[in-house]
């Protein structure tokens, strides 16, 4: 039983005459007669198909009628999951994103290996900044309109984007359109926020943005933000997923990205020979991301994922700040092997990073890998004796428990080096990763592997290979 829950803490909100949020604790699937029942429908072989909507749409609209009352009465719903099955993550989050709140998730909870992740998890939740019974409207000048709205909210309008709850790790997203030939000068911008603060005041926060109207491409395309492009195109691509098939949302991304560059040779390089690909310094890397919104499990997981797993990871993607959603398409890839942190009062600085390929990897040394959901740390089957020992107590790689998800505290140089990286990576970010040992050719190498963008995978290019198709589309749009 889940539904008469939440409705009682909203209740005992409206009571009080307070905004305010929830923290709800739940196993399994709300199975009980009660409102809010649910029946498993979980079908992995659905996911990938043009029928995977049938079990990533809520079940029933009672978690979305439950969320949009909270929203009315300024509350939040953050739920935390501690499933050994199936409890359907997509009809249970509208209440979640509707409202502004949060899903965590652990899967296979076990207190000795799970216990302070999830400490970690709720006390950044409790402690970070937060504002209630939320209130953003945004304007613009003549000639400009706001067409599209990613995030975590409820609109019951066109215009105002309400929420129980905003806190500092959820970002909004804006499509703003121009209709019209803009004057010349400056276009203008104005995001109102109002909203309850922790003391009980009511305030309005104004955001007023003046920009330059330029009819120069030149100009254009030389301040492109690549970021904030990114995780907008990752954001709508998720959105369209609720509507289209997976493939027409591959078809749209490639559209999009090719539109956009090609766009950029017809104005702005059309001297250059059609065979020879010239790309917007801005924008050089928007291949790369574009294939890695293609590749991200949230858009493409298939049937070698649950439903409840592919659906946590899409409820998470429409808030996302921007840094956070560009570490969750690439992630962050470093050795670790070579460091040493004398005293435990010291700091080090993390380790150059390296392009996410397995190419990149050495068997000689030791990486972390993560996402900023989940972390590896991936042990190359040369790595030194020393290390080993120092890490782990243990003399070679081959006997070392990969099933174990913490870095034992030893009292030595590398083992406070490897401690202190893996604690400096897991601040502010959207969850306290679980971290996974994966030993250089073990089974689960080949799972750790789909989070290395830049390679080939069995259904998606590589980075190269994407953009010569890219290449091939420009062409074909230019001729």
């Amino acid at each position: 039983m889940l539904g008469p829950v939440i409705q009682a803490g909203l209740d005992a909100l409206k009571c009080a005459d307070r905004a305010g949020k929830l923290f709800i604790f739940h196993t399994n699937l709300p199975l009980l007669d009660a409102p809010g029942k649910l029946k498993n429908r979980e079908d992995r072989k659905l996911l990938g198909t043009d029928k995977e909507k049938t079990v990533l749409q809520p079940h029933i609209d009672f978690y979305s009628k439950l969320g949009e009352e909270c929203v009315k009465a300024g509350c939040a719903v953050d739920l935390f999951l501690f499933p050994n099955s199936f409890v359907d993550v997509a009809s249970l989050s509208p209440v979640c994103y509707l409202t502004g709140g949060s899903i965590y998730k652990y899967q296979y909870f076990e207190t000795q290996k799970d216990s302070q992740r999830f400490l970690a998890d709720l006390s950044h939740d409790i402690s970070r900044e937060i504002v209630f019974d939320a209130m953003i409207r945004v304007r613009t000048s003549t000639g400009l309109r706001p067409t599209g709205f990613f995030g975590s909210f409820f609109m019951d309008n066109t215009t105002d984007l309400e929420m129980g709850a905003i806190d500092c790790d959820k970002a909004v997203h804006v499509e703003i359109r121009h209709d019209d030939k803009l004057p010349e000068g400056s276009a203008y911008l104005q995001a109102a926020v109002l909203f309850t603060s922790c003391s009980g005041q009511r305030r309005l926060r104004i955001h007023n943005l003046a920009l330059a109207v330029s009819s120069d491409y030149n100009q254009l395309y030389r301040v492109a933000d690549l970021d904030c492009l990114t995780s907008f195109l990752f954001k709508q691509a998720e959105y369209f997923l609720r509507d289209k098939s997976p493939k027409e949302v591959r078809e749209a991304v490639n559209a999009r990205c090719a539109q956009m560059l090609a766009t950029y040779r017809e104005k702005c390089s059309e001297q250059a020979p059609l065979g020879q690909l010239i790309l917007p310094e801005c924008l050089k890397l928007l291949p790369l991301f574009a294939n890695c919104i293609l590749k991200n499990d949230a858009l493409s997981g298939g049937n070698d994922m649950t439903v409840d797993d592919r659906a946590y990871l899409m409820h998470l993607i429409p808030s996302l700040r921007t840094e956070d959603a560009l570490t969750l398409l690439y992630p962050t890839v470093f050795p670790v092997s070579d460091l040493m942190l004398e005293q435990q009062t010291a700091e080090i600085t993390l380790p150059v990073c390296i392009r996410a390929s397995y190419d990149n990897l050495s068997p000689e040394k030791a990486y972390i890998i993560f996402n900023g959901i989940m972390m590896f740390l991936w042990i190359g089957l040369k790595v030194s004796q020393d290390w080993m020992q120092d890490v782990f107590n243990s003399n070679s790689v081959a006997h070392l428990n990969v099933d174990n998800h913490v870095v034992p505290e030893r009292d030595n140089a590398r083992s406070r080096a490897l401690r202190y990286v893996i604690n400096r990576v897991n601040l502010n970010r959207l969850r306290h990763m679980k971290l996974f040992l994966i030993r250089q050719q073990d089974a689960l190498e080949a799972w750790m592997k789909k989070f290395l963008v830049e390679d080939r995978t069995s259904s998606m290019p590589s980075y190269v290979d994407y953009l010569c198709n890219i290449h091939r589309e420009i062409r074909s749009l230019l001729t």
